[in-house]
């Protein structure tokens, strides 16, 4: 059933993707699904962010400022046709590809990361996050080319085109972000119809390897992330603190929560990072177990709407790349939620529009005004 529909993914051409007299909203190239639920996670984003973060005013303007921006970002790009996209997506990744070689030799350190570029006049600039985007672009670019099903050659080409830039954003080293650069690259691999035995060889593989990766590529703290999630009361005081006390604050939220402001586990500073990577647990805390049921319910209906604009649309590279992004959106969600909760280490992925934080912001919203470009050009 399930090679089933995902063959059908890399070949829909169903009468969905039909061209059709467009509306107003595809006129003026938006999705208003989208663009609602959109200001749903934003609005509750901004009302716990209020709380997360004790009250600061001055945060919560920062994160409607980069709101505004992001949501400007998104529906300039809802306007761009997708084949100008595909035009550009090889320069647009050899430039990240730059950009990250550039970070490696010039890029400012900060907190043991090298991770940044300082440009005058503009501030610094993360080039990992234009990867997050190039990525699955690219992939996309590269498959559509071809013919789907892929061969060996078409695999081998689109893995080299993920291997690069992953090992480049992980030696900054930046381990969650080179997590969602590889995801969003393998996903547009299985949308093509990628063959069940070449995922269960790529998992078989994937053993040896992690064993390489423990001993050789990881660096002393993400093994203690690792074995921190194994065993969190043996640094209770250390590295599992952030688990411990998240931990303490979904718990304490019950079913109901105790109330906004309430929450005694961030207020009290307690929860480590309560307004960025751990925000949920200070939701929790105040909204229980009800309010994280809506919040998720919110992000599937963003993830459905997002994989319903992939799977009907006729053309092969808006659809893979279409539901790429859908995908990598999903993997932001459990991964934050995963490593909060306490069933993943701690890799520092924030919870999509609710985290404080401009950058990933605004590159979620630059993801889906390309999911509306796709979605609203092929009616016009």
């Amino acid at each position: 059933m399930s090679s089933n529909l995902q063959y059908r993914f890399s070949r829909q051409s169903h009468h969905f993707g039909q061209r059709h007299e467009p509306n107003i909203w595809q006129r003026v190239h938006i999705d208003p699904w989208l663009t609602l639920l959109l200001l749903a996670v934003c609005c509750i984003g901004l009302t716990i962010l209020y709380s997360a973060s004790t009250q600061n005013v001055d945060m919560v303007i920062r994160q409607m400022v980069s709101y505004v921006v992001a949501f400007i970002v998104m529906i300039t790009m809802a306007q761009i046709p997708p084949s100008v996209y595909r035009s550009f997506t090889p320069i647009f990744y050899v430039l990240g590809l730059f950009l990250l070689v550039l970070v490696d030799l010039i890029g400012e350190v900060r907190m043991g990361a090298q991770r940044w570029i300082n440009l005058p006049g503009f501030g610094s600039v993360q080039p990992s996050e234009f990867m997050k985007l190039g990525m699955p672009m690219m992939c996309a670019w590269f498959l559509a080319r071809r013919e789907l099903p892929p061969s060996f050659m078409s695999i081998a080409g689109t893995l080299g085109l993920i291997i690069i830039p992953v090992l480049l954003i992980a030696k900054e080293p930046d381990l969650g972000t080179s997590i969602l650069v590889a995801a969003s690259g393998i996903f547009v691999l299985f949308l093509a119809g990628l063959s069940w035995w070449w995922i269960g060889g790529a998992v078989a593989l994937s053993i040896p390897l992690v064993t390489f990766a423990w001993h050789f590529l990881l660096h002393d703290y993400q093994r203690t992330r690792v074995l921190t999630l194994l065993n969190p009361d043996a640094d209770a005081q250390g590295a599992g603190w952030n688990i411990i006390q998240s931990k303490t604050a979904i718990g304490s939220g019950g079913m109901t929560g105790k109330g906004y402001l309430d929450g005694t586990q961030s207020h009290l500073h307690f929860l480590p990072e309560g307004h960025t990577d751990f925000i949920i647990a200070a939701f929790s805390e105040e909204f229980g177990l009800v309010g994280v049921i809506l919040l998720m319910f919110i992000y599937a209906c963003l993830l459905s709407r997002a994989l319903f604009i992939a799977f009907t649309h006729p053309d092969t590279y808006s659809r893979l790349l279409a539901g790429a992004i859908a995908m990598s959106f999903f993997v932001y969600v459990f991964v934050n939620v995963g490593m909060v909760g306490g069933i993943l280490p701690v890799v520092g992925v924030p919870l999509p529009f609710i985290s404080y934080g401009g950058t990933a912001i605004v590159t979620l919203m630059a993801g889906f005004g390309l999911l509306m470009s796709i979605h609203t050009h092929r009616a016009v």
